[in-house]
């Protein structure tokens, strides 16, 4: 008889993620259920993907009702949510006069490197220390830290990165040879950096006095993430192009590419395409979503939960408080990793970043002052 005991069975999934010791069952609001019954505050977000939580009702009816009318159609013909869609965005994006629909950020930003690069014939890209793009060819080029994991045997465009906020250095670096100048208003995975005023106004003038196109990307601080319904909003400076997608259809995976008028008429017919961006199914949920998102007082709301982080979680274990909005990052007085177990202990879910000393939340953005409080609580029960 055989009594050894059976082996863990081996995931079908490929083993590339570092994962939490949980598993997510389901949800509804801004709580998590996991597959043992714990019920979790979530502060993570879906990686800034939730902004109305989960089993929102508005969402959960426009899918179900869009999947029964038209679940997909492919962009070879006109479909008038797609059209809704794209003006809903740039109603709420001043500046902007185009949408191109994709499935995610790093495809986002990969087309918008493309234009850039056709409409400039140059192929050198300016980008700042700390940045986080994709993983997409030209995207993941512009990511800092990429050369760890980029995998292609060249890129295919030529990066001189800049750190943020040196103002000095972002304008002896853009020259007649570049072909974008590519920023995050609020840095993520940096653990929310926010580029200052100036800093923003400078690199859109740099940019157009050498000819070349400003891209924001906004995959992770857009969409109400930051108080106003892009974060570049705040600068007054209006880009060439802008970037999005996480929250943009309240988890549903889909991007967007915004253009201005003046880029969007050289790009031509042919020049770009994606099979699935733009579907039905998507197009209905980012309409709902930006409805969602820009009824009044939702954006006070989002600015008034950053208040309350500020006054309530700082001290202790925290020694500041850097970021805008609901894209914060805690700076911890010992290792991030240690507040984050810490916080998932306490049943509260959150993020690291690449700076080893910021927690990140990314919550949804319907939290309240009460979740505020179970925070602050659980940051003052751990020890600094």
């Amino acid at each position: 008889m055989n009594t050894a005991t059976p082996a863990t069975p081996v995931s079908a999934e490929l083993d590339v993620y570092a994962r939490y010791p949980i598993e997510i069952e389901s949800g509804s609001g801004v709580e998590l259920r996991t597959s043992d019954g714990r019920v979790l505050l979530d502060l993570y977000g879906g990686h800034a993907t939730a902004v109305l939580g989960y089993d929102h009702p508005v969402l959960v009816d426009v899918i179900a009702k869009q999947a029964r009318k038209l679940f997909f159609q492919s962009n070879a013909v006109h479909v008038a949510v797609r059209e809704r869609a794209a003006r809903a965005l740039i109603d709420n994006a001043p500046g902007m006069a185009r949408v191109f629909f994709v499935n995610s950020g790093g495809e986002a930003n990969e087309n918008a490197l493309r234009v850039a690069c056709k409409a400039t014939g140059r192929s050198r890209v300016v980008a700042l220390r700390g940045g986080f793009h994709g993983r997409t060819a030209a995207a993941a080029a512009c990511t800092d830290g990429h050369d760890a994991w980029y995998g292609f045997a060249q890129t295919p465009i030529e990066t001189v990165f800049v750190e943020p906020n040196d103002i000095a250095a972002l304008t002896a670096a853009v020259d007649q040879n570049t072909a974008a100048v590519i920023v995050e208003p609020v840095q993520g995975m940096a653990g929310a950096v926010v580029l200052d005023r100036e800093f923003l106004a400078a690199a859109r003038a740099t940019s157009r006095d050498h000819g070349a196109l400003l891209i924001a990307d906004e995959v992770q601080c857009g969409i109400g993430r930051c108080g106003s319904f892009f974060a570049i909003q705040a600068s007054g400076v209006v880009p060439d192009l802008l970037t999005t997608a996480k929250g943009i259809a309240g988890g549903f995976p889909c991007g967007a590419l915004l253009l201005t008028e003046a880029v969007a008429d050289g790009v031509a017919r042919g020049d770009l395409g994606t099979t699935f961006g733009g579907g039905p199914l998507a197009c209905a949920l980012i309409e709902a979503t930006v409805n969602e998102v820009t009824k009044d007082g939702f954006l006070d709301g989002v600015l008034a939960r950053e208040e309350a982080i500020r006054a309530q979680c700082l001290g202790g274990v925290v020694e500041s408080i850097q970021g805008r909005g609901l894209l914060l990052g805690l700076r911890t007085r010992v290792p991030a990793r240690e507040v984050v177990a810490a916080l998932l202990e306490s049943d509260i879910l959150t993020g690291g970043a690449k700076d080893p000393h910021i927690v990140r939340l990314l919550p949804p953005l319907t939290i309240d002052d009460t979740h505020v409080a179970t925070l602050a609580a659980a940051l003052k029960r751990i020890a600094s």
